[in-house]
């Protein structure tokens, strides 16, 4: 007697051959026997009879999966703070009349060594020398770089946290970072330069990619890749050269991932207003003329 085989029975149809190719590698994959053909213009997939419930289910559950992995939330359109380029105009007027000053002796102070970053000093309680070094540079070169790089990631900082804001978090993220090159350091170390504030700058900018002010549903890689670009950055631009301090460059980005994960998190109500960002932004400079005062006297 002649087994009779089950009749198939059509569990997929699309116009697409593309998504019939889908469905189908879906079915193979789990063991499911099936036939593509054409009905009426349409691409279909026919399993045995005894399979059909089997196969139904094998692509409903891929439809779910496909539909979770499509659906996110709508992105939320991202607030652009002010003040980001009248910050970056009193950063570079600050740091090239610093440069000045210093290359004129000017009311005959020694700027450079009475404000750079010496680690025995800072740990001898003279913490204004974090602050003052980053507003030193030893020659042309160095200011031009610092300028443009500092320009640029503070004009992006200032888009995030507002002008006042940002600046400040440079300031303190730079001068924090300084302070942990002269814990690490010998006592002898000595350094200068604002490029412990620009690597700040880029960490304040990768906390807030990791960990921004509107959550999505990103992937851990997605999310994770600001850190790694960031420290690739860190290593093309602040790794080379016979006088690069490398690690005030490491501990200014350390430094500024902690003050921009903080600056991003707070109200957004406080950055919008253009008077916080103005009073923010006038203590930012009060402390660093102030630590020249102390530096001075």
């Amino acid at each position: 007697m002649t087994e009779r085989r089950p009749e198939p029975e059509i569990v997929f149809r699309s116009p697409s051959h593309r998504d019939c190719m889908d469905a189908r590698l879906v079915l193979e994959s789990v063991g499911i026997a099936n036939e593509m053909l054409q009905q009426s213009g349409d691409w279909c997939l026919a399993v045995p009879d005894d399979q059909v419930n089997a196969a139904f289910a094998e692509l409903q559950s891929y439809r779910n999966d496909r539909l979770a992995e499509t659906k996110q939330t709508p992105p939320s359109k991202a607030v652009v703070f002010g003040g980001s380029i009248a910050g970056v105009v009193y950063y570079a007027i600050f740091i090239v009349s610093v440069a000045v000053l210093a290359d004129t002796s000017a009311y005959g102070i020694d700027w450079k060594a009475v404000g750079q970053m010496n680690a025995g000093d800072v740990m001898n309680g003279e913490w204004w020398r974090t602050i003052t070094a980053l507003t030193l540079h030893a020659d042309a070169g160095h200011l031009l770089s610092n300028l443009v790089f500092g320009c640029v990631f503070g004009v992006l900082a200032g888009r995030l946290l507002g002008g006042g804001l940002a600046w400040l978090a440079i300031v303190l993220a730079g001068a924090l970072g300084n302070l942990m090159n002269a814990v690490i350091r010998d006592a002898a170390h000595t350094s200068i330069g604002a490029s412990t504030a620009v690597f700040a700058a880029l960490g304040i900018l990768v906390a807030h990619a990791m960990h921004p002010r509107y959550k999505t549903s990103t992937k851990a890689l997605v999310r994770w890749s600001p850190l790694i670009g960031g420290v690739l950055l860190l290593s093309f631009m602040g790794l080379e050269g016979e006088r690069t301090d490398v690690l005030a460059h490491v501990t200014g980005f350390v430094a500024g991932t902690m003050f921009g994960w903080i600056g991003c998190r707070l109200p957004e109500t406080w950055l919008s207003r253009g008077s916080f960002q103005m009073v923010v932004g006038v203590i930012t400079g009060a402390i660093v003329v102030g630590a020249w005062v102390l530096g001075a006297r």
